[in-house]
Order: structure tokens, then C-alpha cells, then sequence
């Protein structure tokens, strides 16, 4: 099936997808699907070997070796945001979270200011449920559309089977998010737009924007902050090759030119073990490893 695709010009060989990245680093995917509508997914046929989905790729690694199997890329077809009766929002899979929110806020729609601090799209937060500023994905979705690919169908989800726990979900890999919709509360554009400047403010001063990065490394134990336990522990600036943790916020780390793949995945093994030797607290990464053994 894919062969025929190739023919056809509708799936790429051998993609470079460190640009299609945050941190820019990594190696090539055996075959890219730039997807702009669900007959580009359809055309795919059942397909039952293991895929990589990119949204924005502001929270994976792919190795520097690439990825051999498929990546899928949503394009612009599925980045849609609709605002509908009762304060319900539907947005499209690519659609950049900062856009749900001012959207939502100019229809007078609270409750998603918090997204404006994401720079992520809608198919990672519904897959990861992302969340900061004291809410998160899980607090506000109805209903999720997905494409199986096993199945080569289109199958609704309600919120209450994703399992949802912090930062986790039941979505499986072939389950490619095309659709979410959300629910959320009554609310002033004006106080709106005040909380999502200061939350723009807040990440400003306090997150090392402008830098490769992928937002936050590591999960944040029970009760406590990753960037905290970091920080404490004097491990701001620790490099490993072009990688280094950033001054700025420890749970950031932030990728100079020339770094690789292999760079963040030593620095997050290294930062984890020795909070784990000092500590005794074990940190999860938040981040999604691609193509790594």
C-alpha cells in the first residue's frame, strides 16, 4: 500500500523531521504522509504497523538514527476551530492551542485561557492531556474523533473512556486524533484577555522562550515540581554535548546548534539518576522518544 502511495506522490521517502521539531534534531522518517484531509488518512487503507503522529512536535525526540516506520503530519485541513451553542468549541487536531483560546476568549468562552501558555496543538494536549495553570485537557473535553488505522474507520470517543490521568491517556498509537470538542464556562473577552497576557507574561519571565526546547522534560512528582527538585540540587546549566538545562527554568532544557538526539536523551538520563541518587524521587519524562531502542 504504501509503494502505491509513494507512486502517487502522496507519501515522501526518507523525510528529514528535525525540522518539523522543536528541539530541530534527529534523523529521517522511512515515509512521511502530509495529511490535509481524512480521504489522505482513508487512503491508508487498514494499516496495522506502528505510525508516529507530529502535530506541532513540540514535545518529542526523534532519534538521531530516524524513525523506520510511517510518520503521519495533519496539515492545515484539520486545524479548523468552530465555536458552537452552549460554550461548546471544536477545533481540528493541528489546530496550535494558543488559537483555541483566543478564539474561545472573543466568543465570550472561558475556561481555555490556559492553552495561550501550550505551544502545542490540540491532537498532543487530547493525547497527553496537557495541562498547566491549574487545569488541563481532561477538565474540559467532551468528545474526541479519531481515525484507526487498524480498522481504517472513523470512531468517536467520549471523554470518560480515555482513562484519563496526569499527562496520560488511553489513546493508543493507532489511534490518530482529527477532532476534539470542549466544553467551557461563561466568561468576559476583556478578563479574558487580561488572564491570557499575564499567563504570556508569566511564561515569559520565567521559561526560556526563543530557544529550542520542548517545553517541560520531565513529569511533576506528586506534590512537588520537577523544576524545583532540579533546581535545588544545583544542576541549572549541566550540559551534555549542545544540550544543556536551562538557566532559566530547570525543567526546560534547551538544544544549541550542532546538538543531537542522543544529547537530550543522555542529559534527561543523567538529570533523572542523580535526583534519584540524591533523593530518592524517581522523574518521568513528559516527553515522547521516537526511534530510540
Amino acid at each position: 500500500m504504501l509503494t502505491d502511495l509513494v507512486k502517487a506522490g502522496k507519501v515522501a521517502e526518507f523525510v528529514d523531521l528535525a525540522p518539523l521539531t522543536t528541539y530541530k534534531v534527529g534523523g529521517p522518517a522511512r515515509w512521511l504522509l502530509d495529511a490535509e484531509t481524512l480521504t489522505d488518512l482513508e487512503s491508508l487503507g487498514p494499516y496495522p504497523d506502528p505510525v508516529v503522529v507530529i502535530g506541532r512536535g513540540s514535545n518529542l525526540v526523534v532519534a538521531d538514527e530516524g524513525f523506520p516506520g510511517l510518520v503521519i503530519r495533519l496539515g492545515n485541513g484539520f486545524s479548523q476551530i468552530t465555536i458552537g451553542r452552549d460554550r461548546v468549541v471544536a477545533a481540528g487536531a493541528n489546530a496550535p492551542l494558543p488559537a483555541v483560546a483566543r478564539a474561545a476568549a472573543k466568543a465570550a468562552i472561558g475556561g481555555f485561557s490556559w492553552m495561550v501558555g501550550v505551544p502545542g496543538s490540540v491532537g498532543g494536549a487530547v493525547r497527553m492531556n496537557a495541562g498547566c495553570f491549574g487545569s488541563d485537557t481532561a477538565a474540559m473535553v467532551n468528545t474526541v474523533s479519531v481515525w484507526d488505522l487498524r480498522a481504517g474507520e472513523r470512531v468517536e470517543r467520549s471523554a470518560g473512556s480515555l482513562d484519563y490521568g496526569y499527562r496520560t491517556s488511553n489513546l493508543a498509537p493507532h489511534e490518530v486524533v482529527i477532532e476534539a470538542s470542549f466544553s467551557g464556562s461563561i466568561g468576559d473577552p476583556k478578563d479574558l484577555e487580561k488572564e491570557m497576557r499575564h499567563i504570556t507574561r508569566w511564561r515569559r519571565d520565567h521559561q526560556p522562550g526563543g530557544t529550542h526546547n520542548a517545553g517541560s522534560v520531565f513529569k511533576n512528582p506528586v506534590g512537588d515540581a520537577a523544576g524545583r527538585i532540579i533546581d535545588d540540587l544545583g544542576l541549572k546549566g549541566t550540559r551534555v554535548g549542545n544540550v544543556s538545562v536551562s538557566t532559566k527554568h530547570a525543567n526546560f532544557f534547551v538544544a544549541e546548534p550542532g546538538a543531537t538526539a542522543t544529547d537530550i536523551r543522555t542529559l534527561v538520563d543523567l538529570v533523572a539518576s542523580t535526583v534519584y541518587d540524591r533523593t530518592g524521587v524517581r522523574l518521568v519524562p513528559e516527553m515522547v522518544f521516537v526511534g530510540f531502542d
